[in-house]
């Protein structure tokens, strides 16, 4: 049986390209492939069916051309069309030795046998910019030496924690708890009507509030008017909600008036620093109690000099490279950002109307935070290539057990999650990356101050 008519492929003329300029990071590249690449690319996807194609009848490759190309005509033209697209898009990368970070869109035109093809691909590319002195980059840090005084505050919060709270014979003082009663108005309006949904607002026939505490309750300022009352008291207080109040907008920049009567009052009564309390505390005594609070208070002042530091660095080098970050990375930053902010107020009680208000605002502001990462991220990418910076082994079992711990999930299963998904993947090793590069910076970085 003669062979089917399928001619090899053929040397053909270098592809077509046209490339301009859209931005400083963005280019469109129209590619024109003649008839015969073209011609070339479908015979290829035509022969790959013909030697594979199994047809009643017939022995794999052995059926005739009509009617494998009549059997998966669908077929045979969409990955035809999908070859000449990426050969055309290769061709211009090698050609015009572009380094693209995403592809924005790519405009196909009539892709067909016996025609010349012209194909548009937007893409965004990796910016040119010229990396200043990274080594050495001055950094201020605090003392992470703690104080007797933060030593001293902390033992109280320890003691605070163990405290007992007994009915108190005296007026409230500072510290003392006070169970009470609450109800507000507002212009003689019950607030219960006002902010239906916000109760804890309105009306609440009892709760918890400390005398002039750090830790503020449900309603701003409450706490700090209750200094020298007694059990069975009844008395008016007016609360000024400041102006933007979120959980509550009908209230923000109004003043309250709450109707208020004392149930009970409670002195708060610290433990004795006895060995029962230094057990508690899996030290001997005072001295090993205090050692041990030393301990932790540095190791938390260092972490937050090396979170510093890492800030500094990256802030630094933004300020000292100027380019433009590539839009398509900018606008998918600025989703993340959002979508965190948004997550984060959602857990404070932030109603979802106010984003809906405040959404100009919110996103101006996460787009010029996106801008600003995507340009730290451009500017470690490139220190990680000269430094040869890369992701290792132990690197990505740290991530893994980190991740499990965070996500309570085994390790197994976010390992097998990720090979699947090699975008996530490629994510993850970016942010290792990019993390191990910013060490690499604080570790080159000179301490210009350390603040006492």
């Amino acid at each position: 049986m003669a062979p089917h008519p399928i001619r090899k492929a053929q040397q053909h003329p270098p592809v077509n390209v046209q490339l301009s300029t859209v931005s400083e990071s963005r280019k469109n590249i129209v590619v024109t492939l003649d008839k015969t690449e073209v011609d070339a690319e479908h015979q290829a996807v035509v022969g790959e069916y013909l030697r594979h194609a199994q047809l009643p009848g017939f022995r794999p490759g052995k059926a005739p051309l009509a009617l494998v190309g009549k059997r998966f005509a669908k077929e045979i033209s969409e990955q035809f069309k999908q070859k000449v697209v990426t050969k055309a898009y290769r061709g211009a990368l090698e050609k015009e030795k572009l380094d693209v970070l995403n592809v924005v869109s790519v405009e196909e035109g009539t892709i067909e046998p016996g025609a010349d093809v012209s194909i548009t691909v937007t893409v965004d590319v990796r910016p040119e910019f010229t990396l200043p002195d990274y080594v050495g980059l001055p950094t201020t840090v605090d003392s992470a030496e703690p104080t007797d005084a933060e030593i001293d505050n902390v033992i109280q919060g320890l003691r605070s924690e163990s405290a007992d709270f007994k009915p108190a014979e005296h007026a409230a003082a500072k510290g003392d708890y006070v169970k009470l009663s609450y109800e507000g108005t507002l212009d003689g309006k019950p607030v219960a009507e006002i902010a239906a949904d916000k109760q804890l607002y309105a009306k609440v026939p009892q709760t918890w509030e400390e005398v002039e505490g750090a830790n503020e309750g449900i309603i701003p300022g409450l706490g700090k008017q209750l200094s020298g009352v007694s059990k069975g008291d009844k008395k008016t207080v007016n609360i000024a909600f400041p102006a933007g109040f979120e959980p509550v907008p009908a209230l923000a920049g109004k003043t309250v008036e709450y109707a208020v009567e004392i149930l009970e009052v409670r002195e708060r009564v610290l433990p004795e620093l006895n060995a029962e309390f230094f057990k508690a505390h899996r030290v001997d005594d005072l001295e090993g109690l205090r050692s041990q609070v030393r301990s932790s208070l540095k190791l938390q002042k260092e972490q937050r000099n090396r979170a510093a530091q890492r800030n500094q660095v990256t802030q630094a080098l933004a300020e000292k490279v100027n380019f433009e970050p590539p839009t398509s990375l900018v606008e998918a930053e600025t989703q993340g950002v959002l979508r965190q902010f948004i997550e984060e107020n959602m857990r404070r009680g932030i109603p979802a109307e106010q984003f809906e208000k405040d959404k100009k605002e919110l996103f101006e502001g996460a787009r010029k935070a996106a801008a600003s990462r995507v340009k730290v991220q451009l500017i470690l990418a490139k220190i990680a290539e000269i430094e040869k910076i890369e992701v290792t082994d132990r690197d990505f079992d740290v991530y893994i057990r980190t991740q499990a711990a965070r996500s309570n999930q085994r390790p197994d299963k976010i390992i097998k999650d990720l090979t699947k998904d090699r975008e996530a993947l490629r994510s993850v090793q970016q942010s290792i990356i990019f993390d191990k590069s910013v060490d690499f910076l604080v570790s080159k970085a000179t301490l210009s101050a350390v603040k006492p």
